[in-house]
This record gives structure tokens, sequence and C-alpha cells, in this order.
């Protein structure tokens, strides 16, 4: 990697008998993690997310060449890194709540005055509303009346109106549509590229990792046992590495590659 990263962990010990391993991201770089349901990937994201600790190692962002330690969610939000959990229905939706007052969770304090919407909420809203093709009645509706890929478009808008530099997503096309999917990631494509936004995305789909990631890492037993960079991300090779019979990369697996 050229430069300095975003987000870096070194010495990231996910449980007691796995290896330690090392991670850095990339302004602009969108990186895909993947592997067998229970291998560490998961845990991996909720580690960078500030949600969990590892074992042992440390995460740390990087801005205006200052380090700071990752110890917890809020201070992960306060360095612009953003988390979308896997399960919207139990841990990213307020099922109560409107659709705007869903959209509003993370910026409160931007959105409203005297306990009222402001203007610049509502404004907010439709201009994510008309990027991310939402499809609702009105913003007043419960968000319950969304269907599955409108309430996970939602939950992207709010992240994206947080300002974040990272975006960390679990699972993010899970329970959507096609056409949504193919959205979403063209967003993601079009955010890294013109504002240097950078994505660590898990999916269980392994096409979606090889079709729209820089790179991808494949975790087995608790860390990566392989790093395939743009040239060798196939689904081929995801896939043998997610059964533990790929060789690791020329640099190995704890190496990171600079987007292309």
């Amino acid at each position: 990697m050229i430069g300095e990263p975003l987000l870096e962990a070194t010495g990231i010990q996910l449980t007691s008998d796995s290896r330690p391993f090392a991670f850095r991201l990339a302004p602009g770089e969108i990186v895909g993690l993947a592997g067998l349901d229970g291998h560490g990937q998961a845990t991996f994201l909720e580690v960078l997310a500030g949600i969990r600790r590892a074992v042992s190692g440390i995460v740390e962002s990087v801005r205006d060449g200052r380090r700071q330690t990752i110890d917890d969610a809020h201070g992960a939000f306060d360095q612009g890194i953003v988390y979308l959990p896997q399960d919207r229905k139990t841990e990213g939706i307020f099922p109560s709540l409107s659709v705007l007052d869903n959209f509003r969770m993370l910026t409160l304090d931007r959105g409203s005055r005297f306990g009222f919407l402001s203007r610049r909420s509502q404004a907010a809203f439709a201009a994510h509303r008309e990027r991310l093709g939402i499809v609702l009645a009105s913003p007043a509706s419960p968000i319950t009346s969304l269907s599955g890929g409108n309430q996970q478009k939602v939950l992207l808008a709010r992240l994206l109106e947080a300002g974040p530099r990272v975006m960390l997503l679990n699972d993010p096309t899970r329970g959507v549509d096609h056409p949504t999917r193919l959205a979403l990631f063209a967003l993601l494509e079009e955010l890294a590229r013109d504002t240097g936004l950078s994505v660590v995305v898990l999916s269980t789909e392994i096409d979606e990792i090889v079709s729209h990631c820089h790179r991808a890492i494949v975790f087995r037993e608790g860390a990566p046992s392989a790093e395939l960079d743009r040239a060798s991300l196939t689904l081929d090779a995801v896939l043998a590495a997610m059964f533990g019979v790929a060789p690791t990369s020329a640099s190995g697996p704890a190496a990171s590659r600079s987007a292309p």
C-alpha cells in the first residue's frame, strides 16, 4: 500500500488458538471479507467497528497524520467509522419509528431544533432518497411499511448522512433484490472513486466480492487464510481458500495492497 492508511490493525488475534494478523485499509479502497460461517470474518468486522474486543492486538484510525486507538463503537464513530449490522430487523431499524426518524438517528444533534425536525433533516433525507432510489409513500410512514430492500437503503442513507471516512458493512445485500444489490455496489464504487470513502464489506454472496472489490481477504479458523488482489480474485480462488486448499498470496495473508 502506498501512502497513509485510514485504518490499521496490528497483532489481531480473534481467538486464543488462532494466529495473529495485520490489516491496512487505504483511502478509496473496497475490501471484501469472505469465509465459511463462524470462521472469523464477522468477528473481525466487529473488532474494526469497536463493537467487540479482539483477544489481542490494536486497531487504529489514522487521520491527518494522527493515530487514534479504537476502543469502542463511540470512538470509532468519532473517527468517521460507521457500521451496518447484518440483521437489520433486530440491530438496524427502530420498528416503532418513522422512516425519517430512523434516518436521523445518528445525526440527531444536527437535524433537530427544540425537539422538532428541521428543514435540513428533511432536505438531507430527500437527497439520499433520490440518490438511493428509496421507494416509499412518505418519510412519515412507519419504516416497517417499507420492503426489506428499501429499509436497507434507509439504513445506508443514515450512515452516509454521518459523513463517514470508512464504512463497515456486514452482509449489506442479505434479503434484498438483485437490482438493489447492483445499485448499492454502484454507489459504493462511485463514493470510493470520487470521495476516497473506504469500505470493508462482508458478503455471503461471493460473486459480489469478485465483481466489486479491489481485494478480498478469506478467513479460515479465525484468521486470514488468503488474500486475493484484483488480478487473482476469482470465484474459484475464494472457494478454494475458504476450504483451505489455496496457497497464500506471495506477500503473505496479512499483507495489504493498494486498490487499482
